[in-house]
């Protein structure tokens, strides 16, 4: 079913397969970005490798990537070789030689501006961005200092063009902000309005997504004062939010025509009560109409299943 919201027209499916079948390739100047939840390779995951391997992880939906141009994951752990953990409650770390593996999942970027890429100290960030650079992943949310690290990164294909802005907005366990410092971007959502207005001015054919890491874990609604920030985003020139970090589902709403997912819930996790499911979400740009489409997952022994 098609429905139209204020010009964003939205696909109600059961299967992210069905959108593609109702005919978003007849422009060729459409551009696909598939958004997924959390992505841990530590603790339970970890167990899970050493018993079938990385790639394993992602054979249920590498089919559904291979129908995007790019896929974005939240990256939820350093990838590094480096042991510096940081005090904190949780310290996650993952090792490099499993990169190529989820560069062949059809993944191909990922954000690092969350509360675990710097489990491992600054050295450790900048380690994971290096990795994933060598692995022909692109990093998001991550800089020589906070200006380049709350810099957008750009995908684009054939003339559609989209700047993806992304930002912890958690106040970061035993972490100092250090803007002149390498790390993850922190901009707040007052510095994302101002950094995404100064951006429209001379990209005004840009497409806006912004990828937060924000909320309270565990939750199923978003707080009352995330619509607002959603809002205050899409009214300053975003396209699209995309949230994480709850570890749960939470329901989007649209605004002004524009759709906000607070929380796309876990992808490849290893908890198994409220967060043994997720959302992966394609947004569709082109030159027609925009949408997007949704495909619910179950997380079964740390795996991601499509959920029918």
């Amino acid at each position: 079913m098609l429905t139209k919201s204020n010009g964003f027209f939205i696909f109600l499916v059961v299967s992210v397969a069905t959108v593609f079948m109702t005919g978003c390739r007849k422009s060729d100047s459409s551009l696909k970005i598939y958004f997924v939840g959390d992505l841990l390779l530590d603790r339970g995951v970890r167990e899970q490798i050493d018993k079938i391997g990385v790639a394993a992880l992602f054979d249920n939906v590498k089919p559904h990537f291979g129908k995007a141009d790019f896929v974005v994951a939240n990256l939820e752990c350093p990838v590094t070789k480096i042991y510096a953990p940081v005090n904190k409650k949780y310290i996650f770390r993952a090792e490099p030689k499993w990169l190529p593996a989820i560069r062949k999942s059809g993944i191909t970027h990922l954000v690092m501006a969350n509360n675990h890429t710097y489990d491992q100290g600054r050295k450790g960030i900048n380690e994971t961005y290096n990795n994933l650079i060598n692995n022909q992943l692109i990093p998001i949310g991550y800089g020589i200092n906070q200006d380049n690290a709350c810099k957008p990164v750009i995908i684009e294909k054939k003339g559609m063009k989209v700047a993806l802005f992304s930002s912890v907005l958690l106040t970061l366990e035993n972490w100092a902000y250090l803007p002149d410092s390498a790390g993850i971007c922190q901009a707040t959502v007052e510095d994302l309005k101002n950094k995404i207005r100064e951006f429209k001015k001379t990209n005004n054919d840009y497409k806006i997504v912004v990828f937060l890491h924000w909320g309270a874990e565990f939750q199923e609604t978003p707080l009352p004062e995330q619509r607002h920030q959603a809002e205050e985003l899409v009214d300053a020139g975003a396209d699209a939010i995309i949230g994480c970090h709850p570890h749960a589902i939470q329901p989007h709403s649209i605004y002004k025509g524009k759709p906000i997912f607070y929380s796309l819930g876990n992808f490849v996790f290893d908890q198994q009560h409220v967060g043994a499911k997720g959302l992966m979400v394609e947004l569709i740009f082109s030159n027609n109409a925009d949408t997007f489409a949704i495909q619910p997952i179950l997380i079964k022994n740390c795996i991601p299943y499509p959920a029918d």
